[in-house]
């Protein structure tokens, strides 16, 4: 989703830092309930212009509130889905502003785009591991700008230079009298003083709170059950309803016999919609035997006989045309006329489906002038937008209460499922809270796309790559999400983990042909970009390797000249994964390493392959420089979190079609993890004073590579495409 197209192995990571230290304005002013209200006007990435400030037209998109009490409440902007974010934010004010971290309160922003986009996205949303990205400078300095004025305050209080005066624990001492002032009473005079500029931020040696396991906020609601999530919303009446839709995508509803579901003790209602059935009841017990006593009779329109098989071909046919120039360096055509050996592939990944453990669910109120909806998003203000359209309002006309989610993964930056419950509650009389099945939710995600890539490079004499040539074909969910991101046939989200690679590649050609699956709704997934690209250059550079009888971590240290960290990270990996050591047989270690999302991370893997083809990824091994350490629990969670979710993908994820339809349904035929396949994950931090970089995706895309390669290195078999076919890897008798 990042739409910087700097080019250069450290330019992502220089710019996006600059996009958020770059400029940011503060105001201040007394609060409404009275005390201190800082306002925040955080410019998002290549619209400086915008956020320059004018009298009147600044249009904050943070606050912060002191209030006479002493609570500090920060609007966030962002959503928590399990990633942190609502402990790690708070730490950055409450560093600079000297208090305990239990004190900063959040709430949720209301949808608008204008107040509360993404400073790295230009929209209102959480993803792409952004939020400490983006909030890192900006929400320090108003941390210490709010901590300054009311130091200042006090000292005017006492009549005493500032200089003689100290925060601490959420009050100003006078250090030679030991004097003392909460916040919470001098939150009126600092309101009435003029902002500083440029107060300094706190050197990493003085900081209490960033770089310490602190406790996540959200946890003891979670562990308790008090935590409200969206399928947790119950206004007062609110039914229940559930839904099939056309199990081909394009089909439309012919007939329905509802007279069996009409008799279902608690249903109340039978809704029909052009492509869809919803049965509403008094709880989803009934829901759900009312659909299952429905017959629908569909017309199941132009994709009725898609295939898997058929997506795949188009693809690969497209990567025979030239496409979009994505990156181009040197002379890839004269270096690999010159090359002493060259090396082909091609690589294939599949549709993915999110699976959030949330089941997908909306609830709505819709009345003749004004629509109340509940619902866990990571886009609000869009929405908004797709309710407001669905229900024939102003987006004004409707109130969003946005909630805790329970796993997002990209699925619920999304709202078709939120304009669905709307169209459904225009036939409803009082509130209804849409929930999905797992069945329908597999069979009517927005997919990770498929794609399909074509590779040849070149090597000298000395096994060393001259020459690099990518061209690759999918869908791109830019142009369809965010438009103004899609310029001249290229899609950042799509080309990240392509292009910018962390190796010393003098002659590199990336071209990418949009082509888009009929009638396949495709979207952002956990690693987004990444989790496509880094699994076919890592497993390609792991075959380079082999084709120059090299060891696959010494051939891409030799290649990691001009990027540093991303050379620490491999050494370090290697080293703690006892790289070399002998291993059993049908036993191996595989290595990958990538920079995205500001991190550069290396994976080793150790997996070991049973006889009958079945494989078990025994340790993972990572080795991290992801900047400042804002909460060590939360990177360690958060590696561990992506390392599980791409072996999931790896091992069993695929969604096919047949006829139309997706083939899989539940848990049993899209698997995730089990506790007893989780391997040991290790987690090594190289310690720097760098921007922090985002954490939330990068193991998913990196973990997958790691493994195929650890796969080749056990058994000599190289997997192009996931998820793991253990015929391949079975052992001949």
């Amino acid at each position: 989703m990042m739409l910087n197209t700097q080019h250069g192995p450290d330019a992502p990571e220089q710019a996006k830092s600059d996009t958020a230290t770059r400029r940011f304005f503060l105001r201040a002013g007394a609060a409404a309930s009275g005390g201190l209200l800082l306002s925040l006007r955080l410019p998002f990435a290549g619209s400086e212009a915008e956020a320059a400030p004018a009298s009147t037209s600044f249009t904050p998109n943070a606050f912060i509130r002191i209030q006479n009490d002493g609570q500090i409440t920060l609007t966030m902007p962002y959503v928590e889905m399990g990633q942190g974010t609502y402990t790690s934010i708070p730490m950055l004010i409450a560093e600079e502003l000297e208090v305990e971290l239990r004190q900063v309160r959040l709430e949720h922003a209301p949808p608008d785009e204008k107040r509360y986009a993404n400073p790295l996205l230009g929209v209102q949303a959480t993803g792409n591991s952004n939020a400490i990205r983006g909030a890192w400078k900006p929400l320090r300095q108003a941390g210490a700008t709010a901590r300054t004025m009311l130091v200042t305050a006090a000292a005017k209080r006492w009549n005493v230079d500032p200089a003689a005066c100290r925060a601490q624990s959420g009050a100003v001492i006078h250090t030679a009298t030991g004097r003392r002032l909460a916040y919470g009473d001098l939150v009126a005079d600092a309101a009435q003083l003029p902002v500083p500029e440029n107060d300094p931020l706190k050197q990493p040696q003085d900081f209490k709170l960033i770089g310490t396991p602190a406790k996540r906020l959200d946890l003891p609601a979670k562990v308790n059950g008090t935590a409200v999530f969206g399928i947790d919303a119950r206004p007062p009446g609110v039914k229940i309803a559930t839904l099939a839709q056309s199990p081909v995508f394009g089909g439309r509803v012919k007939s329905v016999d509802d007279k069996a579901a009409k008799a279902v003790k608690g249903v109340r209602q039978i809704v029909r919609l052009d492509d869809a059935v919803a049965v509403v009841a008094d709880h989803m017990g009934a829901a759900k035997k009312g659909l299952a006593a429905l017959v629908i009779e569909w017309d199941e329109g132009p994709h009725a006989k898609l295939t898997t098989a058929a997506i795949a071909a188009e693809l690969q046919q497209a990567t025979l045309k030239p496409g979009a120039v994505a990156e181009n360096i040197g002379n890839v055509e004269q270096a690999m006329a010159d090359a002493a050996t060259k090396v082909e592939a091609t690589y294939q990944v599949p549709f993915l489906a999110h699976a959030t453990m949330e089941p997908m669910n909306c609830t709505v109120h819709l009345r003749k002038d004004a629509c109340e909806i509940w619902v866990g998003n990571q886009a609000v203000a869009r929405a908004q937008a797709f309710a407001a359209k669905a229900a024939g309002l102003r987006p004004d006309q409707v109130v969003i209460h946005n909630h805790l989610i329970g796993g997002g993964f990209g699925r619920r930056l999304e709202a078709d499922g939120v304009a669905r419950a709307v169209e459904i509650a225009k036939q409803v009389n009082g509130p209804v809270k849409v929930v999905w099945t797992r069945e329908e939710d597999i069979q009517h995600d927005m997919y990770r796309p498929m794609f399909f890539d074509r590779l040849t490079a070149g090597l000298d004499a000395q096994g060393r790559p001259i020459a690099w040539n990518n061209r690759f074909a999918g869908s791109s969910i830019i142009a369809r999400w965010l438009p103004p991101g899609f310029n001249n046939g290229l899609d950042p989200d799509t080309t990240e983990g392509a292009i910018d690679l962390v190796y010393d590649l003098p002659n590199l050609h990336v071209e990418y042909v949009r082509v888009e699956p009929p009638g396949i709704p495709t979207a952002f997934w956990r690693s987004v970009g990444p989790s496509h690209n880094v699994f076919v250059t890592e497993s390609f550079m792991d075959e380079l390797a082999a084709a120059a009888k090299q060891d696959p971590v010494a051939y891409r240290l030799a290649l990691l000249g001009k990027t540093p960290r991303a050379r620490a990270v491999l050494a370090l990996a290697a080293e703690k994964a006892g790289w070399g050591e002998k291993l059993p047989a049908r036993t191996g270690r595989g290595v990958a390493i990538q920079n995205a999302f500001a991190s550069y991370m290396a994976l080793v893997a150790e997996v070991e392959v049973a006889n009958d083809g079945t494989v078990r990824v025994r340790r993972v091994v990572c080795a991290l420089d992801c900047g400042t350490v804002v909460n060590p629990d939360t990177v360690r969670a958060q590696v561990e979190s992506g390392v599980m979710f791409g072996i999931t993908a790896l091992l069993y994820g695929e969604i096919t079609l047949k006829d139309g339809r997706v083939e899989q349904g539940n848990f049993d035929s899209y698997q995730i993890l089990r506790m007893n396949e989780a391997p040991r994950v290790e987690v090594h931090v190289v310690q720097n004073q760098e921007p922090p970089g985002g954490l939330g995706e990068a193991g998913t895309s990196l973990v997958v590579p790691a493994v195929t390669n650890a796969i080749f290195a056990a058994t000599g078999t190289r997997l192009r495409k996931p998820p793991v076919d253990r015929s391949l890897l079975q052992q001949k008798q």
